[in-house]
């Protein structure tokens, strides 16, 4: 039994495919899709195509979305990440690209996003000297949930940084929440969201086939057409000399 794909928050793309989870931020509308999912999609091998989705979620707390894509072995694709089409929409988008010819799968997963609604607070209650030490020590706590799923490395230690300094009493709170929200960290944390709350569509086919399939070209003969004034008629062997 070959191992199964797993994402870097223990979750399987396609654990849902023979009896499909409902999760708490529902998704709807994935496109493309053919006959609602009956019929695989059509690409090419190196074609870029864009999948898109409606995600919602309760209340105002931040969500995300992010597109899997998996190959004919089952194994999932680079992390790519879903934007919102619209601001303040709740149409999603990502562009991917199959790299081989075959059967592939692709689902479209959504998440709760509780370090972007954080922020959000955070950004309006530490200038407002609102319960400062509480906020700061929520966004620690996330900030070290996030490292966790952080690669050993350079990245993580990014992420560890902002946890010290959103903990370092010696410095103002506006400093220890700056030092959190760094393009650095942003870019670590783009790559490395923390997701609760994971719901994922159904699997959808697609085949991907080799690049000459975008064109071809069509041309009807008629060989009794192909004739002479001496024989109206035409065959194969006057055919062949045309």
């Amino acid at each position: 039994m070959e191992p199964q794909a797993v994402h870097r928050d223990g979750t399987t793309p396609l654990a849902g495919r023979a009896r499909p989870t409902v999760g708490r931020i529902p998704i709807i509308d994935v496109r493309p899709a053919v006959d609602r999912g009956r019929r695989p999609a059509k690409a090419v091998e190196g074609e870029t195509f864009q999948v898109t989705a409606t995600v919602f979620g309760e209340g105002h707390d931040a969500i995300g979305a992010n597109v899997v894509l998996l190959d004919p072995d089952g194994r999932p694709g680079p992390w790519t990440p879903m934007q919102e089409l619209e601001p303040g929409g709740d149409r999603w988008g990502a562009e991917v690209t199959p790299r081989s010819v075959g059967n592939w799968t692709y689902l479209v997963e959504a998440w709760s996003d509780p370090v972007t609604t954080w922020r959000k607070h955070a950004r309006i209650k530490v200038p407002s000297r609102i319960d400062v030490a509480l906020v700061l020590e929520e966004g620690a706590g996330l900030y070290e949930r996030a490292a966790a799923g952080v690669p050993e490395g350079p990245q993580r230690e990014t992420i560890r940084a902002a946890v010290r300094a959103l903990r370092d009493e010696s410095r103002p709170p506006v400093a220890r929440l700056a030092a959190a929200l760094t393009p650095e960290v942003d870019g670590v944390l783009a790559r490395h969201p923390l997701r609760e709350l994971v719901s994922s569509s159904d699997p959808l086919p697609l085949v991907v086939e080799r690049e000459r399939a975008l064109f071809g070209a069509w041309y009807e003969f008629f060989p009794r057409s192909e004739g002479t004034p001496e024989r109206p008629h035409g065959t194969f062997r006057s055919a062949a000399r045309r």
